[in-house]
């Protein structure tokens, strides 16, 4: 499986396609993850990934990724000795001053931003050199597909790049927001940078379109390019840069207001849109949900509108309703890393899959946690064993058919038969026979008990529970209150040397808070954690000071 934003890869370098909207590092320890973090912990070959260079969080583009040590070296040093040439592209509504055009000054930090000052090599100098490209220059270096027409509303629309003034641009140093500031300072404020005096819009028109180095092996010149694409919608690039095509078809492309469209949230589910909101889309809405049907080439779209009396109404009052195009045929089934799923509009509240653990299934389905986090960890004792996991809480058992196709032997534990039948039936989807599986139905701190008395131990326990539910057995079960207890319940099932992986969608509770308290609940049963992960959601669901995380997952390795 190859990443679409991947634009060339060897022993020693890593080069990809930056989208705009991702930070190139998590900006603190538990907000979402950088496009560095997430492709350190995705592939064990990209573990020892490092950073040479970085791009603003709204600027697209070539990253270069070093990984070897080697290649840290060399580029470290192109870089210093100004041997690497960078070329950008950037859109602007303001008059362009004659061409070509270098600025020098030294840049310095005022709060958030940086103020170009006159030149003193004390504080630093920055030198950019800006240009006007033409014919073949321009078309090595911007896109000619255009996917989305011209917008009627500017502020919420990929704009029409020929309404705008198109201006290359070479930084000479390597400073924190230098062309963006030398832009600005110049009279031409960038398109979107409202931080530096430019006009609203869905992004920082920005890009990356060209480097060249010296390949730290061999010294050959090489020239990665990756074309600038500034008609397309970003929220819907931030996604296709992630998504394998051929292998997944179910992921977010609206997320709130992350994505500048506050409580509305849009997902494609295999050929089909799901829109979601509190109340039914408007006109505006409507239109873009069109536009995103013909861009995703989707057959029909539904919505779904978020309540809290979901529990109380009817599976027909609160199951998602056709808005238009063709209407989905039941079971709808969608791919997800290879995997199959059953959905259905027709079910209730949930259609059957959270898409927003789609990386930690990915984990299942490969055995690699993260950089230097195998999963099971391979003894000469237990090498031709199949680990054996235990799934609580399991829904329609998605972790369990990615722990099966990974060979494990899994134990799905659920509070409801429906979706249990409902997860045989996925097993059945990617030819597993459910027979060679166990599934439970009952309260999940009731077998718990159950299953640790009958001797049972697994190398993987899975907790992903409802922020709210109630049981007969149990009562009620609130996230926040009872987390701590369900791990003191899990911990004696779990083999030494195992994994439990803890997960919560409370919105509410902070997430150092959250692992605080799984960490304290390991600590009162006398155990130890021996490897921690945390992740966030993943990229198609952005964190934003507007939309902040509210999925928190920490995977533990216990004594």
């Amino acid at each position: 499986m190859v990443l679409p934003c991947l634009l060339y890869e060897d022993d020693d370098l890593l080069v990809l396609n930056k989208p705009a909207g991702l930070n190139t590092h998590a900006p603190a320890p538990y907000a979402g993850e950088g496009f560095y973090d997430w492709l350190r912990h995705r592939e064990p070959r990209w573990a020892k990934l490092a950073i040479i260079q970085r791009l603003d969080k709204e600027t697209s583009g070539v990253i270069v990724f070093s990984k070897t040590s080697l290649a840290n070296r060399s580029l470290t040093e192109q870089f210093t000795r100004r041997m690497i040439r960078k070329k950008y592209l950037l859109l602007t509504d303001r008059k362009v001053p004659r061409m070509p055009l270098t600025v020098k000054s030294t840049l310095v930090r005022a709060g958030e931003k940086y103020i170009s000052r006159p030149a003193n090599a004390a504080g630093g100098l920055a030198e950019t050199r800006f240009e006007t490209y033409v014919g073949a220059d321009v078309r090595k270096l911007i896109s000619t597909s255009v996917l989305a027409p011209p917008p009627s509303a500017f502020k919420n629309e990929p704009p029409h790049v020929g309404s705008y003034n198109m201006v290359g641009a070479e930084p000479l140093t390597g400073r924190t927001h230098q062309i963006r500031v030398h832009a600005a300072a110049s009279g031409f404020a960038i398109l979107g940078d409202t931080l530096y005096g430019g006009p609203l819009a869905p992004r920082v028109y920005l890009h990356a379109a060209e480097i060249t180095l010296k390949h730290p092996a061999d010294g050959r010149d090489l020239t990665f390019r990756a074309p600038a694409d500034f008609e397309t919608d970003p929220r819907f690039d931030l996604r296709t840069a992630f998504i394998e095509p051929e292998t997944t078809d179910a992921y977010r492309i609206v997320h709130g207001a992350s994505d500048g469209q506050p409580g509305w949230y849009v997902e494609r589910l295999g050929d089909f849109l799901l829109s979601q909101g509190e109340r039914p889309p408007d006109a505006r809405q409507r239109e873009k949900l069109e536009r995103l049907l013909k861009l995703s080439s989707a057959r029909g779209a539904y919505h779904k509108t978020l309540t809290r009396l979901a529990r109380r109404a009817s599976a027909n009052q609160v199951s998602p309703q056709h808005l238009f195009g063709e209407e989905a045929l039941e079971p709808l089934v969608i791919r997800e890393n290879g995997a199959r799923f059953e959905l259905s509009f027709r079910e209730g509240y949930s259609v059957g899959l959270f898409l927003d653990q789609r990386d930690n299934r990915r984990r299942l389905l490969t055995g690699h946690v993260a950089s230097g986090f195998p999963l099971f960890p391979l003894s000469p004792d237990t090498r031709h064993a199949s680990p054996e996991i235990l799934n609580c809480f399991a829904y329609t058992c998605a972790f369990s058919v990615c722990a099966a196709k990974a060979g494990a032997l899994t134990t799905s534990l659920d509070l409801s038969k429906k979706y249990l039948d409902w997860g045989k039936r996925n097993f059945a989807l990617n030819q597993i026979d459910p027979a060679g599986h166990d599934f439970i139905f009952g309260d999940v701190f009731d077998w718990l008990r159950r299953l640790l008395k009958k001797g049972r131990r697994f190398d993987l326990v899975l907790l992903d529970p409802p922020t709210f539910s109630q049981s007969k057995e149990r009562g009620v079960f609130r996230a926040e209150k009872d987390y701590a207890e369900l791990i003191s319940a899990a911990l004696p099932l779990v083999n030494p040397g195992g994994v439990v992986f803890a997960s919560t969608n409370s919105a509410d509770w902070p997430p150092e808070e959250f692992v605080a308290s799984v960490a304290a609940a390991v600590r009162g049963a006398k155990k130890k954690i021996l490897q921690q992960h945390y992740v966030p959601q993943p990229p198609d669901f952005p964190v934003s000071r507007d939309e902040p995380a509210y999925l928190k997952t920490i995977w533990l390795r216990i004594e």
